[in-house]
């Protein structure tokens, strides 16, 4: 019985002599997560992954448009269902990945003890502005609303809120300084350019599993080789990288016994 990485060779092409290359549209809250895990899959397939990072809704629409993406990567399963129902996926292909979490954040240099406060580190004099990602078409800000108005804050931080485009503008907004605080993917929030701010980690059940699904798309130029590449997000290599960030999954898994994250 051939290994998982023998498949991967094997369905990429490369173990015919030939790597390809596999175009990526991606949620902004998977940059450093996926950037690990597509060079450990280029290692072993030889094949070359390009990423494009952006909103979920905004790829959406793109897709729909015939953006010439191989494989698309939503924070958000709906988006996925939706190109599902409309024909422009390969059949067989949806794959719930991970599940995502949300957290603020602040440079530490700011002193707000987010750990200590948590949402009453908002109402901190200090903070003028609050940076949350786009809630019309990133997950990431439907779930930070949500949270919000579960928190009984909302009203009056409200004034306080900007808008990011994606996950990830929304995270440089509070590193430039243009918001003192933000509601983050944990995904971003543990990565090496953030791990120095504060971390507060939103409890769960204040807002929808955030849950992301990987597709392949009909226009694939390589339908074999982006099937291997969602194909080996299932593998123990890449759901352990996702742990790493923060993510967790819908049912217990091997990479889900590996110590979590620490904040």
């Amino acid at each position: 019985m051939l290994g998982l990485t023998a498949l991967l060779l094997v369905s990429s092409g490369f173990a015919r002599g030939q790597g390809a290359q596999i175009s990526v549209a991606a949620a902004a809250d998977m940059t450093f997560a996926l950037n690990e895990i597509s060079k450990e899959y280029e290692s072993q397939t030889h094949n070359i992954v390009k990423i494009v990072y952006g909103s979920s809704g905004n790829f959406f629409s793109q897709i729909q448009n015939d953006a010439p993406f191989d494989v698309f990567l939503s924070a958000d399963m709906e988006y996925p269902r939706k190109l599902q129902a409309a024909g422009f996926v390969e059949p067989g292909t949806l794959y719930r990945y991970a599940i995502g979490e949300i957290a603020l954040w602040c440079p530490a240099a700011l002193g707000l003890e987010l750990k200590k406060k948590n949402w009453g580190a908002l109402l901190d004099p200090g903070v003028q502005k609050i940076a949350i990602a786009n809630p019309v078409h990133a997950p990431y800000g439907r779930a930070a609303l949500t949270a919000l108005q579960k928190s009984g804050l909302y009203s009056q931080i409200q004034p306080k809120l900007v808008y990011g485009e994606n996950i990830s503008q929304t995270a440089q907004f509070v590193q430039s300084g243009n918001a003192q605080v933000g509601i983050l993917a944990l995904s971003l929030a543990l990565s090496p350019a953030m791990k120095s701010g504060e971390t507060w980690e939103i409890p769960g059940d204040m807002h929808e599993p955030i849950e992301q699904a990987a597709v392949v798309l009909k226009r694939a130029k390589d339908k074999s080789a982006a099937r291997s590449f969602v194909n080996f997000l299932k593998s123990d290599t890449a759901r352990g990288i996702l742990v790493d960030y923060g993510f967790t999954f819908p049912a217990a898994t091997p990479a889900a016994s590996r110590q979590k994250h620490k904040i």
